[in-house]
């Protein structure tokens, strides 16, 4: 890609105000301003509810960061930060009509960052947390869901999560296996892989092991990280030990979130029969597929020059659609496992192959299917405002 192209598609920010009905006279200003507003802000003020109805909180979303884990750059500081929040912005307005905000935080204190989005939750309809460190992210979300009754979702754990199940339900059905017979193997236990093992587990996979530099998690181990710790009670219920060349062995499925080139060739060659590989550091994957080409039966990155690219942006625009339009005050479990279905059921079962398993980005019925879903599941578990029609 040419830098000069890039650094002028930039120049002054990708996005802008832009007003829903012109003001073109005093009358209109008298209207949309003082003293007209009076009475809208007097509706809310009785019934606070009704701020869905009278403004722009129904169809806008906070993206929030504080710049501590951008892409694979890492803490380069909230003003640096702002091109991934702007461009997460447009990718929710060009896909699903959603407005967003973004917002870079000059603090690393997690608390003051609760503080700060709690002060800002009355004017969105949700808010997404993104490029935000580990274990930091965990607490933030967690503090944010208990206490606001707005969608709270950090991309970067759950939207990874899920469009990695959608594209491993589907290369299952390639190679003919069954998610809660296969040993899965998921390499980087922070905030993305550790989201990613508790919704493969939570869709039913029974022997997955999570590996990071210090080798297998495991419950016999004491850990610092209160994350692997608890992660360790769920996961690797034959209690392996060691590298990852070590728990490979065996494994049908290989989930990275790690560093470049740390997957051999020869580990693959370990691996149980039809492998599955999805390699997804960016921009240099844990293996070059190319050289695993001959030996992986699927194989996904997280880059778009390469078939099966997992991408967040099949996920987010379309959960935070279908969350604004029922009113839904959570975005629960639940409601995640019915996007990744939504996603997978998005390619046809004539269309699915070994290079095929994850619907284009640019794919139309993708949103729709996902704010259907999406809504379904908020209404069944009760945390839906409103119902939609067509959804049940």
């Amino acid at each position: 890609m040419n830098v000069e192209e890039i650094m002028l598609l930039h120049q002054g920010g990708k996005l802008e105000t832009t007003l829903k009905r012109p003001i073109e006279s005093m009358e209109d200003l008298a209207k949309v301003y003082t003293p007209g507003v009076a009475k809208v802000c007097q509706a809310i003020a009785s019934d606070q509810d009704r701020a869905y109805e009278l403004t722009t909180k129904k169809n806008t979303v906070a993206v929030i960061s504080d710049g501590t884990a951008v892409l694979g750059l890492g803490d380069i500081g909230p003003k640096a930060a702002m091109p991934v929040m702007e461009g997460k912005a447009a990718l929710f307005k060009q896909f699903a009509d959603v407005d967003a905000v973004p917002i870079c935080l000059d603090t690393k204190n997690t608390e003051e960052i609760i503080t700060v989005v709690k002060a800002l939750a009355p004017t969105f309809g949700g808010i997404n947390l993104e490029d935000i460190s580990s274990p930091r992210c965990f607490e933030i979300e967690r503090r944010l869901k208990e206490e606001l009754d707005i969608p709270v979702f950090h991309d970067d754990q759950h939207g990874t999560a899920i469009v990695v199940l959608a594209g491993l339900l589907n290369a299952l059905k390639v190679v003919d296996k069954d998610i809660r017979d296969v040993k899965i193997v998921v390499n980087g236990c922070g905030a993305a892989g550790i989201s990613i093992a508790k919704m493969l587990l939570g869709a039913g996979a029974e022997n997955l092991i999570g590996v990071d530099r210090e080798g297998a998690i495991n419950r016999l181990n004491v850990y610092d990280k209160s994350h692997w710790t608890e992660f360790a009670q769920i996961s690797n219920p034959k209690l392996e030990q060691g590298s990852l060349a070590d728990c490979i062995a065996g494994a049908d499925v290989f989930v990275g979130v790690s560093a470049p080139n740390v997957l051999k060739v020869e580990d693959i060659r370990t691996m149980a029969k039809d492998p599955i590989v999805f390699a997804m550091a960016n921009p240099t994957p844990e293996i070059d597929p190319e050289l695993a080409a001959p030996y992986v039966k699927v194989m996904a990155t997280g880059r778009s020059d390469y078939p099966n690219q997992i991408n967040n942006v099949l996920c987010f625009p379309g959960i935070f659609r279908g969350a604004l339009d029922c009113g839904a005050s959570d975005i629960n479990d639940e409601m995640k496992l019915a996007v990744a279905e939504a996603i997978a059921a998005a390619v046809e079962p004539s269309e699915l192959s070994e290079q095929f398993i994850i619907p284009n980005a640019f794919d139309k019925r993708v949103v729709e299917r996902i704010r259907k879903a999406v809504a379904a599941a908020a209404i069944r578990t009760g945390v839906a405002r409103k119902m939609l029609t067509g959804v049940n």
